[in-house]
């Protein structure tokens, strides 16, 4: 029996895009709680709208007396008491002044859209007890295609994408909300008569590729709007290419910023430098006065000579490095590297590459993908000469 295995979902949430025609929402609903089998029954319907899409579910759908919604639950023997559908989880798009929206005009308007939809689908799928819900039929079409993507971005296993479709002519009719248990005539805008027993739900389930596990764990727990969270997604499809800033004490991966301790610093720095000057890989029970110094100097170079914790960072290694000193500096900076880059992190990671116990560790990076800022002209460091270059009589 595997103890570790997850166990599934326990909370079903949807979550729609809607514009003027609220329509969707309990069609949308039908098609999982009443047509699906195994039922999709959810805990909470999330919709994002704007002002006057807010306005019409108010009143189509939640009205105590002639709400939709509540027509079927009635209908359909759903307790509306356990679905959480209300004020608090209707979500309109505001603009940059934090003035709701009465449409999706422009660019910024759109902008405004999409960092809600990215921002509310990151929180809804933060939970592992929670299984998602999207539905791309209503809003405007820019609305949709956010949403989408951002199942993409944030989607996990048991997340789900659909479209409802509705059969001609109940389609966009503006009296029908779903197929009711007792059916009923409508009329059409010239005054052809329908009956709902011929209307017809499809729940059309939308297959998509789904990138969270290859994104920064930051981006995942803390969020980004729409446009940096594609960046950032499409930044860990690129080659890689580091930029040691020896003056701020940051690294640069691509376009990604990661601040160090100075300690920690000056130790990937050690290491790029290695690294660079393609000298081979350190073993962590092997490092000797040669390795200490050169770590010693890149602390020094990155530091005021006054500074307080010269001293301490002297006389932690004033014996040679130890194994443990250079585990823990090795998993703080690959601990910090994987907070910012996710999966991506793997290309710039300290990491073994010679097997247990003696293990030897390196940057895997090319010498042409490290660059050093302020230009890093110093020659090779005295343990990397000496490895290209041993005397007679060592191996």
């Amino acid at each position: 029996m595997d103890n570790h295995r997850p166990s599934p979902p326990t909370r079903n949430v949807l979550l729609c895009v809607a514009g003027l025609a609220p329509q969707v929402i309990t069609e949308t609903l039908y098609g999982l709680a009443v047509q699906r089998r195994p039922a999709f029954v959810p805990d909470a319907i999330h919709v994002v709208t704007t002002s006057e899409g807010a306005e019409r579910a108010r009143l189509t759908l939640l009205d105590p007396s002639e709400g939709h919604f509540y027509r079927l639950c009635a209908d359909y023997d759903l307790d509306p008491g356990r679905i959480a559908f209300g004020a608090d989880t209707i979500h309109v798009v505001r603009d940059q002044e934090g003035q709701p929206l009465d449409d999706i005009r422009d660019p910024s308007h759109n902008e405004a859209a999409a960092d809600l939809i990215v921002d509310l689908v990151r929180r809804l799928t933060v939970d592992p007890q929670q299984r998602l819900h999207a539905s791309i039929a209503g809003g405007r079409k820019t609305m949709g295609y956010y949403l989408g993507y951002a199942l993409s971005l944030f989607g996990r296993e048991q997340d789900e994408l659909s479209h409802v479709l509705v059969s001609a002519p109940f389609e966009g009719h503006y009296q029908f909300f779903y197929p009711p248990r007792r059916p009923q005539v409508l009329y059409t805008r010239d005054q052809r008569p329908i009956h709902t027993d011929n209307a017809e739900i499809t729940l059309a389930h939308i297959p998509f590729v789904r990138m969270r596990d290859g994104l920064p764990d930051l981006l995942v727990r803390e969020g980004a709007g729409f446009s940096e969270a594609v960046r950032r997604a499409q930044d860990s499809l690129k080659s890689p290419r580091l930029e040691l800033d020896l003056e701020r004490l940051e690294l640069h991966c691509r376009d990604q910023v990661i601040a160090l301790t100075p300690v920690n610093f000056a130790f990937y720095l050690w290491l790029a430098r290695r690294a660079r000057d393609e000298a081979p890989p350190i073993g962590r029970k092997d490092i000797g006065p040669a390795e200490t110094r050169d770590f010693v100097q890149a602390y020094h170079d990155i530091t005021h000579p006054m500074a307080l914790d010269r001293e301490r960072v002297e006389a932690a290694v004033a014996g040679g490095m130890t194994p443990d000193y250079f585990d823990q500096r090795k998993s703080h900076v690959n601990r910090e590297l994987r907070r910012h880059l996710g999966p991506a992190a793997t290309a710039y990671e300290i990491r073994r590459v010679a097997a247990r116990p003696a293990g030897r560790f390196k940057l895997a990076l090319a010498p042409d993908q490290i660059h050093i800022r302020p230009n890093d002209t110093r020659e090779p460091t005295a343990s990397t000469a000496v490895a290209r270059n041993p005397p007679r009589g060592l191996g």
